[in-house]
């Protein structure tokens, strides 16, 4: 595992935009209910073949787009993860930005194929900014502290040019609904006689 560097490459154009994908998560506030799940934005590819952190998280806090752009909103959502959970790839992309913005780590990737680029924080990246990265790869770790949540949390957002959208869209519904795996029946395979034990087969 290589140690995080931090990057100043990108221009100040793109180190500005990070700032401003920071100060839009928001202060910290109190634990509102979750909202419901908006509808994917058909403009955004359902792309990403795993969750940022964990299997399915707990959404603390859902997409809240603002009126306009200097309006107040949530231009994100914040899942929940304990500090030092791995944070992964949604989708494949190239790592555009990966250092601290503002006292957080963020870890910005552009996706493949398209021209959306996704952001993580707070992270301690273990990439740097150039890495191609596959879907599910590790990106870094959730930082203890730098998250604008009231519990242990990673925000996850994605912009397209300047516009926000919602991230949770890059999940197709395979992967956004997924709940608990489920052992089935397989077919023409008789169930076990619960009469008998191991101990005490059955006499032939």
């Amino acid at each position: 595992m290589r140690a995080m560097r931090c990057v100043s490459g990108g221009g100040p154009g793109l180190l500005l935009a990070l700032v401003l994908t920071v100060l839009a998560a928001g202060p910290v506030s109190g634990d509102p209910a979750p909202p419901p799940p908006a509808a994917p934005d058909p403009s955004v590819p359902a792309i990403g073949r795993a969750w940022p952190v964990g299997v399915r998280p707990s959404v603390l806090r859902g997409w809240e787009p603002p009126a306009t752009a200097y309006s107040r909103g949530h231009r994100g959502v914040d899942l929940a993860a304990a500090p030092g959970t791995p944070v992964r790839a949604v989708a494949a992309g190239r790592v555009l930005y990966a250092g601290r913005v503002a006292g957080k780590g963020v870890v910005s990737v552009e996706l493949t194929g398209t021209d959306l680029r996704t952001t993580y924080e707070p992270v301690t990246a273990t990439v740097e900014k150039g890495d191609e990265v596959a879907p599910g790869e590790v990106l870094g770790t959730v930082e203890a502290t730098g998250s604008h949540c009231t519990a242990p949390c990673v925000h996850w957002g994605l912009r397209k040019g300047e516009v926000y959208l919602d991230p949770l869209s890059l999940l197709p519904p395979w992967l956004l609904h997924r709940g608990p795996s489920r052992l089935l029946p397989v077919l023409g395979v008789p169930l076990p006689n619960p009469d008998v034990s191991l101990e005490h087969p059955a006499e032939p």
